[in-house]
């Protein structure tokens, strides 16, 4: 199948490929004269009954009628990373989940089943690393039961763009297409970054560590008060903010005896993840966010720690700017189903 004009444009996927990262042009106006092209990137997560299904890195599934397409290739392995510590998506999952655990959880074959009475998603959501040891179908359905049990919806935590050949956490643009054809939408999306921790600290002795930052093993209501989820301090939300192999809180105290700037910190070995990094308005633009970092990754390395890594919104430029600032890169991206 090819289409033409002016150079020739060629489809070198088949079925056969299914499961590789294709790039795929589709005519989307039927008339010929004022025709027009658009581009999709994603793994080809299926081929059937006249149409391909790509699984982009945000979860979102494109479906091209086979009969649209005029080109297609496979698009090659990305190169090796160069910034930041090497790592497999499927090790950062299991950090970054370690680092904000639920208050109850529940083994569903390599699947891991987390409630926190609806504290924050990523503590309540099913955590997909291999094979739930059901049919697919009858794995959902136990979901849906498990989170019904508890008055919560049925949520799926699913990492896509990994580009780990093999890797548990590396399908997930399998899982969210087997989702997708069920029903089952794309609430929300982030990514998870990694950088070198020593260059944050340093940014300590380059004058941002003047301020005065408390450390504590425990979250203080004004510490809560100012975190982006404000609201009552529920056992369920101290139970996730303090556990952790190692947790730090930090605080930077305002002038009227209110924290000016917050952050969150655990240590899991060679691994110091941050989070809940907030400054309260009236003290934004003073470089404390950078101030609270560099304190709680002192700390970290003292600790024995040398990687960090975070999560961050996809449309959060200031947060985006300040962790690039700090040499933080995107790993992989991952987002929630809905069932």
């Amino acid at each position: 199948m090819e289409f033409t004009t002016g150079a020739r444009l060629e489809v070198r996927i088949t079925p056969a490929d299914v499961g590789k990262r294709v790039s795929v042009r589709r005519l989307t106006d039927a008339c010929e004269a004022a025709a027009r092209f658009t581009d999709a990137v994603g793994v080809l997560t299926s081929w059937d009954a006249g149409e391909l299904r790509l699984t982009r890195r945000n979860g979102a599934v494109v479906r091209i009628p086979e009969s649209a397409v005029v080109a297609a290739k496979v698009v090659p392995a990305a190169p090796a990373r160069r910034r930041g510590p090497a790592a497999s998506a499927a090790e950062l999952t299991r950090v970054a989940a370690r680092g904000w655990p639920p208050v109850t959880s529940e083994r569903l074959g390599d699947w891991t089943l987390r409630a926190s009475d609806g504290f924050t998603s990523r503590a309540n959501s099913v955590l997909p690393l291999g094979d739930p040891g059901l049919p697919l179908d009858a794995a959902l359905a136990r979901v849906t039961r498990w989170y019904g049990e508890r008055g919560l919806p049925p949520l799926v935590q699913v990492a896509t763009g990994t580009g780990d050949a093999g890797d548990a956490a590396g399908g997930g643009e399998a899982v969210a297409a087997a989702l997708d054809a069920r029903g089952w939408a794309v609430r929300r999306a982030a990514l998870l970054q990694v950088g070198e921790l020593a260059p944050v600290a340093d940014t300590r002795a380059a004058g941002n560590g003047a301020e005065r930052v408390e450390l504590s093993r425990t979250a203080s209501a004004g510490w809560f008060a100012l975190y982006n989820r404000a609201g009552e301090l529920t056992p369920a939300a101290r139970t996730v903010l303090e556990g952790g192999p190692s947790v730090w809180f930090a605080t930077v105290p305002g002038t009227d005896g209110t924290p000016a700037a917050i952050g969150r910190c655990v240590v899991d070995g060679r691994w110091a993840g941050f989070a809940a990094v907030e400054v309260a308005p009236a003290y934004r633009r003073r470089g404390l966010a950078t101030t609270v970092m560099a304190a709680l990754a002192d700390r970290a390395l003292q600790e024995g720690a040398s990687a960090a890594y975070l999560q961050v919104e996809p449309d959060n430029a200031p947060a985006l700017a300040l962790y690039g600032a700090l040499g933080f890169a995107t790993h992989h991206a991952y987002h929630y189903r809905l069932g």
